[in-house]
């Protein structure tokens, strides 16, 4: 049993990238459902725990990347971090699987309904929880299968409850093994994903014209180590002022996270001659570049100069790499609190888009292309989506491949083109169906050239954003609770 767990958790990370057996995620979670039909309560939080650190401990160990390589942590300090890192994440794994036990189990519906319901409601606890972490959501597995039809509507969260539905009704069906039960329980899932593949020929939004833009992503492969190296600045500029060159002309030129390792109003001595020459190309270039305001916050920004205007501040930043939580008690106690940049101030909400050329355009930084809701309100406002990253933190683990599998989904989600600029791979142009057009290769030097289709019209999941699958999650336990109360306990 106690083997069991953690390998059920390993089951989910075998569903998402660069693994793709997405049966695996169903598999993992039919069978936690499995070991949570009849133990109490300590049992169950226990066993949530084990799951939680089987699934974190194989898919969100990539830190462990950023804290000894680029954190200078020794190794026994690294592995320390990176198992505590692991082992807080599975305490919400067994808070679920305590809260399932003690109060969902045994209402109507509790393992069929019950278990999606409330494994919805605690990823999106996970999104803003201690600043949140989305990641290993269990509806990215399925950005290909059939069910990804429902995703321009319920988002991934409403991926997710299909999933977790469809494992809740194959175990059931294994248990019960009634012909009326199975014939329900089969039924559910036929409509599942045979609803998904109806839903996906399904146009949500059209091109804005016949000619698609023109773009070029350039993927520098600068090392970490060098990047914030005052003594390698101008051989940094050096690159970029010669690669950029046969790029424009292109409509939209796009750089990476932080590729001009300086302040902006430090670096206009480089940028205002290439907005000069992206201007008279008729090019539009968009970069990320640290900046300060007026009151001496830094930010980690991305601007858009030449044809395009405008300046956007990262608004999720991610905790140690951007920000130290109890920096007075933190900062300077080892080398990994005192990574470069690492002292960002948040971006205020509801930040315009940038424009490129007459289109506008929703930017985000790294991180925050993993969070639904803020991808969908931006999204709003923009007929094409930019994410730049910097995933050169985490080497060559799994990790970079996750981001990729999750900006594709908001591509779907949004039905917006989305073009993906990184250090060093992988950077990509993906459709509105959330398909990849054009991809690099990791840690080479290279360009990326291709075309991307601006886009009118709203998705229903851009319209409402994830909160409509939220609340009916949240709705489907008040009834289920609600119904044991006033019919179920007295026999009716």
């Amino acid at each position: 049993m106690l083997l069991l767990m953690p390998l059920a958790g390993a089951l989910l990370t075998l569903s998402f990238a660069p693994f793709g057996l997405w049966p695996a995620g169903i598999a993992g979670c039919a069978l936690f459902g499995y070991f949570l039909c009849t133990c109490g309560t300590g049992a169950a939080i226990w066993r949530g725990w084990l799951f939680g650190l089987g699934l974190f401990g194989t898919g969100a160990s990539w830190v462990y990347v950023s804290i000894h390589v680029y954190g200078q942590a020794s190794i026994a300090l690294a592995t320390l971090l990176t198992v505590v890192f692991c082992a807080g994440l599975a305490l919400l794994p067994a808070l679920f699987a305590g809260l399932y036990v003690r109060w969902v189990r045994g209402l109507p519906g509790g393992m069929l309904i019950g278990f999606p319901a409330l494994w919805v409601l605690f990823e999106w606890l996970r999104s803003w929880l201690l600043t949140g972490f989305p990641w290993l959501y269990l509806g990215y597995a399925h950005i290909d299968t059939w069910i990804a039809g429902w995703a321009p509507i319920a988002g991934v969260y409403g991926l997710s409850f299909f999933t977790a539905l469809t494992a809740s009704c194959l175990f059931l069906a294994w248990r019960s093994r009634g012909a009326a039960s199975l014939v329900t329980y089969a039924g559910i899932v036929v409509t599942i994903w045979v609803g998904g593949l109806v839903l996906r020929p399904i146009e949500w939004v059209v091109p804005a014209s016949e000619a698609p833009l023109s773009v070029a992503l350039y993927q520098p492969n600068i090392p970490q180590e060098l990047k914030w190296d005052r003594r390698y600045y101008d051989t940094i500029l050096q690159q970029y002022e010669r690669a950029v060159r046969p790029m424009f002309g292109k409509d939209i030129v796009l750089w990476p996270e932080s590729a001009i390792p300086r302040i902006y109003e430090n670096a206009r001595d480089f940028l205002d001659p290439m907005a000069r020459r992206a201007s008279l190309t008729d090019s539009t270039l968009i970069t990320g570049v640290p900046s300060r305001d007026d009151a001496g916050a830094y930010r980690n920004s991305i601007v858009a100069i030449g044809l395009g205007e405008g300046m956007y501040h990262k608004q999720r930043l991610v905790p140690f790499g951007e920000y130290v939580p109890l920096e007075d008690w933190l900062r300077g106690v080892i080398a990994f609190f005192d990574m470069p940049m690492s002292s960002f101030s948040s971006g205020p909400p509801d930040q315009p888009p940038l424009r490129a050329g007459s289109h506008r355009v929703a930017p985000y930084i790294c991180y925050e292309i993993v969070y639904p809701g803020l991808v969908a309100r931006a999204a709003r406002r923009a007929e094409l989506l930019v994410t730049v990253s910097n995933d050169t933190w985490f080497g060559a683990s799994i990790g970079p491949l996750q981001h990729l599998q999750m900006a594709r989904m908001r591509a779907l989600e949004n039905g917006r083109y989305l073009l993906r600029g990184t250090n060093n791979g992988v950077s990509a142009i993906i459709d509105h169906r959330g398909k990849i057009t054009a991809q690099t290769e990791q840690f080479v030097e290279t360009t990326l050239t291709g075309t991307a289709e601006v886009m009118l019209g709203h998705t229903p999941f851009t319209s409402f954003g994830p909160m409509p699958v939220i609340i009916a999650c949240a709705s489907l336990l008040a009834l289920m609770a609600l119904a044991y109360l006033t019919l179920w306990r007295n026999g009716r």
